[in-house]
């Protein structure tokens, strides 16, 4: 689980307690305005008692109803995560191969390759998916970027920033569902 779910949960755990102990405080009250009494409790004092107890069932609805629906909405944005994460090395090997035909003196067979590959990529982006943008020299970011090993740093002002960039990665909605390998330089 993320932390931003970890929060939420802590989020609608305390909302759920602080709705509950308001509506025990409640009945508790009328319990006691009816001990008082010490003769069977007024109208008054079981009608409030029952409008308690309908308002404590209502918030506990309302607490279920918000929180089926942020799970339903949460649902619906990764429901492809499983496919496109499976797509992503089809997407990469577009990427080497299109090094390697951009060699060829055949402009038909680099145009209609270049074609199929753009085709790809606009289908995942419409279902979400975008490009985490890391570039050499960006300050490397432990928890956006994954490190495959560090080299010493050819130049002072490379120690600690991205030198090269192994594996794009990418993100489904606002989840990164596979980071970008880079290789760092030593400070």
């Amino acid at each position: 689980m993320s932390k931003k779910e970890d929060i939420q949960q802590e989020e609608k755990a305390v909302e759920e307690q602080v709705t509950a102990e308001q509506v025990e405080e409640t009945v508790e009250t009328a319990e006691n305005d009816a001990q008082e009494v010490k003769e069977e409790p007024s109208a008054d004092v079981l009608i409030q008692a029952e409008k308690d107890k309908y308002l404590r069932l209502f918030a506990e609805f309302e607490n279920y109803k918000k929180r089926t629906s942020k799970e339903r909405i949460e649902l619906f944005k990764t429901a492809g995560k499983d496919i496109i994460v499976s797509l992503l090395p089809v997407v990469d090997d577009f990427d080497r191969g299109m090094v390697e035909i951009s060699k060829s003196e055949n402009e038909e067979l680099i145009k209609g390759i270049s074609l199929i590959q753009d085709k790809l990529v606009k289908t995942l982006e419409q279902k979400g998916l975008t490009l985490v943008e890391v570039n050499q020299g960006d300050v490397f970011d432990a928890d956006t970027q994954e490190a495959i090993t560090q080299i010493p740093a050819p130049t002072e002002d490379l120690k600690g920033k991205v030198i090269d960039v192994i594996e794009k990665g990418y993100k489904l909605g606002d989840t990164i569902i596979r980071f970008p390998k880079v290789v760092i330089g030593q400070s």
